[in-house]
């Protein structure tokens, strides 16, 4: 009887060795990148979400964008073409969660930012149809009456400060003005402006 025989009818030795294999591989490919800055520091000139796109985003997820809009160009030649510079791993430095996804039922928004006025953004996310006439996107108009809730904007940068995000004291204690009189549409329309504009303003 072989070596191969002999692992794969006992199934403690074979359970054994797959996970040896499977976490030497792991080791292998995952342990450099900690050590590579391209992987750890941000991209020139990166800095961490302002008040106000700190609330887009979580209305971002709130809202399940990131079900149908991936945020991750890929280095292909259809991807670039179609979306512009592939993602960077330091582009998301100060992303928690990540919000890449894999789901494209609506385009990727990796490089929107700057791609659209405030105004088409607007009208975009009340009723999809008046600017994409194909488009299947519901619409989200009450982001457009609904004031943007600042009570837990504080805990949230103190929090994000703490995990590196350089806050400063004042930012942290301007926040609920900064907020005040916005509406969630601003946060939403905020933080879609800024995504993606630092790499594509280095091409």
């Amino acid at each position: 009887m072989s070596l191969q025989e002999k692992v794969e009818q006992n199934i403690g030795l074979l359970i054994i060795l797959v996970i040896l294999v499977v976490s030497v591989g792991g080791i292998v490919q995952i342990v450099p990148l900690f050590f590579q800055s391209s992987t750890t520091e941000p991209v020139a000139g990166l800095k961490p979400y302002a008040a106000l796109e700190l609330s887009g985003r979580d209305l971002y997820m709130r809202e399940s964008c990131v079900s149908c809009h991936s945020q991750m160009i890929r280095p292909f030649r259809t991807e670039t073409e179609r979306y512009g510079h592939y993602s960077v791993a330091g582009e998301f430095i100060y992303d928690r969660p990540f919000l890449w996804g894999s789901k494209r039922t609506g385009p990727d928004l990796a490089r929107v930012g700057g791609r659209y006025s405030d105004d088409w953004h607007r009208i975009h996310l009340i009723n999809p149809r008046d600017v994409v006439p194909e488009s299947i996107m519901p619409g989200y108009p009450w982001l457009e009456t609904t004031p943007v809730d600042a009570s837990s904007i504080q805990t949230k940068m103190r929090a994000l400060a703490m995990l590196g995000h350089p806050y400063t004291d004042e930012e942290i204690e301007a926040a609920p003005a900064v907020l005040e009189g916005k509406t969630e549409m601003d946060a939403m329309i905020a933080y879609l402006q800024g995504l993606g504009i630092l790499i594509t303003k280095r091409r």
